[in-house]
């Protein structure tokens, strides 16, 4: 799919985010979380996830569940660090890009990265507030984890 135009709607919300998570879930590094660890099923998760992002870019969902909870069941079993939330957002990048562009598109990345960083940093990764690059970052100590994520193998 060409890039033509902004997120617009929940049908587009719809389309991306079935995009990102079947990418996800076949991802090896992320992937084992929702498929092995979660055991979770798309066809349920996505209405879901769909409420969330509609509320955050288009003010629009009711979206009344806790969003860390089912991500502090996963540490608990198997540890999230700041490469899987690097990942996560690489890929979330990367399928926006490929099918959006606009405000509402670069919304939809900046806010991926701020949950991001602050998920890690509620379960406890340090490295999101104290392994950045040199220069990077911005207000209130953001931090991209695509950032984090090539330092840490450069």
């Amino acid at each position: 799919m060409a890039v033509t135009r902004d997120i617009r709607d929940r049908a587009d919300l719809d389309a991306l985010l079935r995009r990102f998570y079947e990418a996800a879930f076949a991802d090896p590094l992320i992937g084992p979380f929702f498929t092995e660890v979660a055991g979770t099923d798309l066809d349920t998760h996505l209405p879901r996830i769909g409420d969330f992002w509609e509320r955050a870019l288009f003010r629009s969902a009711e979206y009344r569940r806790d969003a860390f909870g089912p991500h502090a069941a996963l540490d608990s079993v198997r540890p999230l660090t700041a490469a899987h939330f690097g990942r996560w957002v690489q890929l979330w990048r990367a399928t926006i890009d490929g099918r959006h562009a606009g405000p509402l598109a670069e919304r939809a990345k900046a806010q991926g990265e701020r949950i991001a960083v602050a998920m890690l940093r509620r379960l406890g990764g340090a490295e999101a507030s104290t392994d950045a690059p040199e220069g990077v970052g911005g207000s209130g100590g953001f931090v991209p984890l695509a950032a984090l994520t090539l330092r840490s193998v450069a």
